[in-house]
Formats: C-alpha cells, structure tokens, sequence
C-alpha cells in the first residue's frame, strides 16, 4: 500500500467542527425518525438500520474536538461498521419482498436460505472491518488493520455484489411471468430502493477501498472533503431513502395476507365441521 509519510498521523486534516455538527444532527434525525417508523409497523428487521444510524451520528459527533486516540478508535469503528448494519436490513428486505409476491419459485437462492447466507457473509465483514480499524489505532499495527479493513471491504463488495444479481434476476423473472397477487402489491419500488442503496452503498465501499490502498499518508485520507461527499451523504442518502420509502409497508402486507389466509382456513374447517354434524 502506497503511503510515503514519516510519522502515522489520525488526521492528515485539521477537521471540520461544523461539518461533524451538521452530520451528527442529520443522522441523528434520520435515524430517529426510522426508530418511530420502526415502532410503529413493528418492523424489527430494521433494527440494524437503526443500529447502523445511530453509529454514525455518533462516530461524527466524535470526530472534533476531541481528536485523540480515543475518540479516532470510536469514529474510525462506527464508520467502517454501519454500512455493514445497512446491508443486515437490507438482505431481509429482500427475503420479505420475495415472501409479499409468493414468488421464491424465481429466486436463485430459496427463501429460506437466502437472508440467512447474505447476513453471514456481512457479519463476517462486519467483524473483518471492525478488527481492522482496532489494528490500526496502533502504528506499529497500522498496515495490517489497513489490509484486514481492506479485504472486509472487498468481501462485502463481492457479496453486495452477489446480492444485486440476486435481486435483479428475481425482478426479471417476476416481470415477466407475474404471481398471482404480485399484481396487487407493491414490490417494485421497493426492489428498486434496494437497488439504489446497493449501489450508494458500492460506492462508498470502493472509495473506502481505495482510500486505504493509498494509506494514512494518500490523497484521499489528506482531505476531508472526500469522507463527507463519498461516505457520510451516500450513507445519509441510504437512510433517507428507506425513511421515503419504508419497508414497514412490507410487513403490513404480509401481516394481512397472514390474517386473511387463516380466516379462510378456519371458514374451511367451520363449513366442514357443520357439514360433518349434518350428517
């Protein structure tokens, strides 16, 4: 990894105390308006959402003007983790969407398995990623958290990757030959508010990337204007987005088909019971 300085510095960069003011606010506003969103359609598969976004309001509330190794540790955690918080509730957003068309039978993955093996795959680059950034608060450790924080970041592009493929060929395929009730709900837009965050979130994972293959000492790491425009509004914009268009909506309409489904069946066996005694 390219890095020509001399000495490891936190920050290459005097940061900007207004900056982390304006983005701790808006976190913490997005982020509360997903808990009372979250609490009100019971929808607790965003938990890591929540989590997600209240890790970076805090991680920029600790950017300055504390700018030790403490409060470094604590940023450099919260803001490699929450995408990968994002991406938890994401993967069962998608296994939901599948679930509210009836359409697993299109599904490269069943349904079964497929929230399942995209969760293990972000935990284990949650946990790549977070290890990574605790090696570095240690110069003499620094290179290897940077390439552990790395490879956790090009795992997590590779199974997004994986992921969008996935959505995609299910799109297709219910797109052309329509379930029954796929008519009659909304999944479209929210395959496509996945597709949007996936790719927000892409972007961010491969400036991170680049970011730390030219080290401490690269051009990125030097200026703080790239964190904000490349990390922190791409992950605000993830945010916003599912407060726009909120995967509570989702759980509504499962929770209907759920009620509606078993008053039929117990429609079935009262008519079968009356019958029975007829005879």
């Amino acid at each position: 990894m390219a890095d020509n300085g001399d000495v490891y510095l936190l920050y290459r960069y005097n940061p900007s105390i207004a900056a982390a003011a304006v983005a701790c606010i808006l976190f913490a506003l997005t982020t509360g308006m997903h808990v009372f969103q979250m609490y009100r359609s019971r929808a607790w598969f965003l938990v890591p959402l929540v989590i997600g976004g209240f890790s970076r309001a805090y991680s920029a509330s600790q950017q300055a003007p504390n700018w030790t190794l403490g409060p470094f540790i604590i940023q450099s955690v919260l803001t490699l983790v929450a995408p990968a918080l994002f991406a938890g509730s994401i993967y069962m957003i998608l296994g939901r969407v599948i679930l509210m068309t009836d359409g697993e039978r299109y599904s490269m993955v069943r349904q079964k398995w497929l929230t399942k093996t995209f969760v293990f795959g972000d935990i284990f680059a949650f946990l790549m990623q977070s290890s990574g950034a605790g090696l570095m608060s240690s110069a003499s450790n620094t290179k290897t958290g940077e390439y552990v924080v790395v490879g956790g970041l090009i795992f997590q592009i590779f199974f997004f990757g994986l992921f969008v493929v996935t959505a995609s060929i299910f799109h297709i395929r219910l797109q052309k030959v329509p379930t029954t009730i796929s008519h009659s709900v909304p999944w479209r837009k929210h395959l496509w508010a996945l597709y949007i965050s996936s790719a927000l979130i892409l972007i961010r994972s491969i400036f991170r990337v680049v970011e730390f293959v030219q080290g401490n000492s690269g051009y990125l790491f030097s200026h703080e204007a790239f964190m904000y425009v490349f990390d922190a509004l791409l992950m605000l914009g993830v945010l916003v987005l599912f407060n726009v268009v909120h995967p509570g909506e989702i759980r509504r309409f499962l929770e209907r088909e759920k009620r509606r489904t078993s008053s039929g069946e117990s429609e079935v066996q009262l008519e079968e019971q009356i019958h029975t005694r007829g005879k």
